[in-house]
């Protein structure tokens, strides 16, 4: 593990709440893990949903990001592991609702999440891949999830105004990358709440795949009852239920990722 490898970051946003950020963050996270990778979820949502997921107790989280953000803290204090092997958390609580004003003067505030992790990977160890999971709205914490990664990934739920919302995101993402990370790719996007016995969901998935072509994954997670019970559980779904369509579905889609991490990587 020498300092030169670097961890791959994918920051997991969109704008728009109850569309399965989160547990695409966890699940993606986990299957990864399932498949030998060490990976780290960054859970910069105010809500801590991510680390309650991953059964972290909300009276247990001494270190989070907010201590990253404010500088009090390294990601190596932060660093928590959690009950699936390889997969740790760097937490999140409620004090990141004020970190915003916090840091709104500070000249490096867009850039405390990559410097956290650059100084992680240069003490020599590193995660394999690193997931940052991002609050519904593109404020300054989706803004410094941007800043630190290698690459977006979009999870759009199968419904009416998925098109808009995206566009939106896109908007975001193009602006990052014009003024503060050039490097930052679109990993791609993940249809998730596919009912197939709604018409309006298939008809969603014909229109974002004409308009973001090969960028949308052909992995799609259906609405699963399991996946929305396991956080009660503090476990994720792949860990609750591995047999149910959206854990299988979470393992495909880590398929998906690697494969497309290899080809962003060559590129």
């Amino acid at each position: 593990m020498g300092s030169k490898t670097k961890s791959r970051v994918i920051t997991i946003a969109n704008q728009k709440g109850g569309v399965g950020k989160t547990t695409t963050a966890i699940n993606l996270a986990t299957a990864l893990a399932a498949v030998g990778k060490t990976a780290l979820i960054i859970d910069l949502d105010p809500q801590g949903n991510a680390s309650t997921g991953l059964g972290i107790d909300k009276n247990n989280r001494p270190v989070s990001t907010y201590d990253l953000l404010t500088g009090n803290a390294t990601l190596a204090e932060a660093v928590t592991p959690t009950a699936v092997p390889r997969l740790f958390v760097a937490p999140s609580t409620l004090d990141l609702l004020g970190v915003e004003m916090e840091i709104a003067g500070l000249g490096d505030r867009a850039f405390r999440i990559r410097k956290s992790i650059e100084e992680y990977d240069a003490s020599g160890s590193h995660f394999e891949y690193v997931l940052i999971d991002c609050p519904p709205s593109l404020n300054l914490l989706t803004v410094n999830a941007m800043a630190a990664a290698n690459s977006l990934l979009v999870p759009l739920q199968c419904e009416f105004f998925a098109l808009e919302g995206l566009s939106q995101l896109l908007q975001t993402f193009n602006e990052v990358r014009a003024t503060i990370n050039p490097e930052l790719e679109l990993h791609g996007i993940v249809l998730t709440m596919f009912d197939s016995r709604n018409n309006l969901a298939s008809q969603v998935v014909e229109d974002v795949r004409s308009f973001m072509g090969d960028k949308v994954y052909q992995t799609i997670i259906p609405r699963n009852v399991r996946i929305s019970e396991a956080p009660s559980y503090g476990k994720p779904a792949i860990l609750y239920d591995l047999k149910c369509p959206g854990s299988q579905a979470y393992l495909k889609l880590a398929s998906e990722v690697i494969k497309r991490e290899r080809k962003l990587i060559a590129a």
